[in-house]
């Protein structure tokens, strides 16, 4: 059958535009934010640790030894006053129940002085855990539960130190389509000084993608959070050779130098 040429192009310019509606409308879905499934609502109580279990390095799970994790003045605080020295007692609190997909967000801020035999790289150094191993797993002289680390750093007073890096402990991930097996990566913040109030937001997506968020900036964003074949921690948590990691518990880190947080909360969200 002859196709006239109105009708040839009538028909032409019905297929472009019909195509760039769809591009249009794939382009809104995907960066369309995802589904809350209710409020933001608040990990930690400021009056107790109720809800949350401490595993220090070298201790049993449950363990808090020196008082470590406290809560001072309405303030999840990590504290060092029973420490003669440090001797590599890395501890996290971990909250009970682990999540996949969710927002997460708090407040942090650096004080005091370093407990005496601190390594030089964690003065004013602690973290947010996600996708964390549980707990109950942990050998008792793990130093680090297997996770992907939001490095939480605060400036000396006069270098230049981003914060909200990604260090990887027993894990690896995907950065513009390459595999990143590098322990810790910097983000693009800018460095904060002295004793100051942080806010940090953290995008969690399960398996998909993890952003960084500092004053609305994304600073750091990766994919494919996924677990390290060659660690040795990591290897007894490797089922049907799926490294693939979805979610896990969230955790804050003890890493020798005195931090507080506060307004600790999270949104759960829709897969």
């Amino acid at each position: 059958m002859k196709i006239s040429k109105h009708l040839w192009g009538a028909h032409t310019l019905g297929a472009i535009l019909f195509a760039t509606a769809l591009s249009c409308t794939l382009a809104y879905a995907e960066e369309k934010p995802a589904t809350a499934k209710g409020e933001w609502r608040s990990l930690f109580n400021g009056k107790d640790l109720e809800g949350w279990k401490v595993k220090i390095r070298g201790y049993d799970l449950g363990e808090n030894f020196g008082n470590t994790f406290r809560v001072e003045d309405g303030l999840l605080t990590v504290g060092y006053d029973a420490y003669e020295k440090f001797d590599d007692r890395f501890g996290h609190i971990f909250y009970e129940k682990p999540f996949s997909h969710y927002m997460f967000r708090c407040e942090y801020r650096f004080i005091g002085e370093q407990a005496p035999g601190g390594a030089g790289w964690a003065l004013r150094n602690s973290g947010v855990m996600l996708h964390c191993q549980p707990p109950e797993t942990m050998t008792k002289d793990q130093s680090f539960p297997v996770s992907l680390e939001v490095q939480l750093l605060g400036g000396n007073g006069k270098d230049p130190r981003p914060t909200g890096n990604i260090c990887s402990p027993g894990t690896n991930f995907v950065q513009d389509g390459k595999l990143v097996t590098a322990h810790c990566n910097n983000s693009t913040s800018k460095t904060y000084h002295g004793d100051q109030w942080v806010s940090i937001l953290l995008e969690v997506y399960g398996n998909e993608v993890i952003k960084v968020v500092m004053e609305d900036e994304v600073v750091f964003q990766l994919e494919k959070p996924q677990l390290d074949p060659n660690d040795g921690d990591a290897k007894p948590l490797i089922k049907d050779d799926n490294l693939m990691l979805n979610g896990g518990f969230i955790s804050l880190q003890s890493e020798s130098h005195p931090v507080q947080f506060r307004k600790i909360e999270i949104l759960e969200l829709a897969p």
